[in-house]
């Protein structure tokens, strides 16, 4: 039924349209990913400045009408993060968080917690810019497992259980894998299974660090997860 609805939202891309109007992909915590329309967004007069940008974190009153989009009435700014855009390494980590999120969680799908990871994430981006990098975003992604309901088995082997040589990664199996299990796996390094761990156990501003192969197991991980569970596909993650 068309109303109004008041929200935060954080502003995952911002697209050109028409003559002076923008399209808008936006997360919200009530209503998850949303498409919203900005009308005369672009004109040099409008109420809305520049602060429809990706990465924005914005208070809004969205106007429901009949159709897919939304249509933007009112914003306020929460947090324009502008420390990260003067940083490339920072303003890459944010877009490929951003990216990750709009592609692993369908449209009108609530989940606050991812709502308020991703919130986090560019406040950590925004005041400590050296954040970023492979670590930070994996550790990131890791997090977005859980929340998606897909946090890989990591402390018994995925396939039969035993909790010793776990030697391997199995996505099709969602974890780690003894050595009579790995017939379908890659090897996963004792470096590489510590990370995750840690990525999971804690909070984000606290994220470890690891050696680049280490890593690189660590995504190949959570992306195998992501494709054989989800059949989502991220962009690789980029070393700063």
């Amino acid at each position: 039924m068309p109303g109004s609805l008041k929200t935060d939202a954080i502003v995952l891309r911002s697209i050109r349209f028409g003559e002076g109007d923008r399209v808008l992909h936006l997360y919200t915590p009530q209503r998850g990913r949303v498409g919203a329309i900005a009308k005369g967004a672009r004109k040099t007069r409008s109420r809305f400045g520049g602060r429809l940008e990706p990465f924005f974190h914005l208070r809004l009153v969205l106007h429901e009408g009949r159709g897919d989009l939304l249509t933007v009435t009112s914003a306020e700014t929460v947090a324009p993060h502008a420390r990260l855009r003067d940083d490339r390494a920072g303003l890459d980590t944010a877009a490929r968080a951003c990216d990750a999120v709009a592609r692993l969680f369908e449209a009108g799908d609530p989940n606050p917690a991812v709502f308020h990871l991703l919130a986090n994430e560019l406040v950590l981006l925004d005041a400590e810019p050296a954040r970023a990098g492979h670590a930070n975003q994996l550790a990131f992604r890791a997090k977005l497992l859980v929340a998606a309901g897909l946090s890989p088995q990591l402390g018994a082997c995925a396939s039969c259980g035993e909790r010793e040589h776990l030697v391997a990664f199995s996505g099709a199996a969602g974890g780690v894998v003894c050595s009579a299990c790995e017939a379908s796996a890659f090897p996963f390094g004792e470096d590489a299974h510590t990370f995750l761990v840690a990525a999971l156990a804690r909070p984000l501003a606290e994220a470890p660090d690891a050696e680049p192969r280490a890593l690189r197991q660590a995504e190949r991980a959570i992306g195998e997860t992501l494709e054989h569970h989800a059949h989502v596909r991220l962009r690789p993650a980029v070393a700063a």
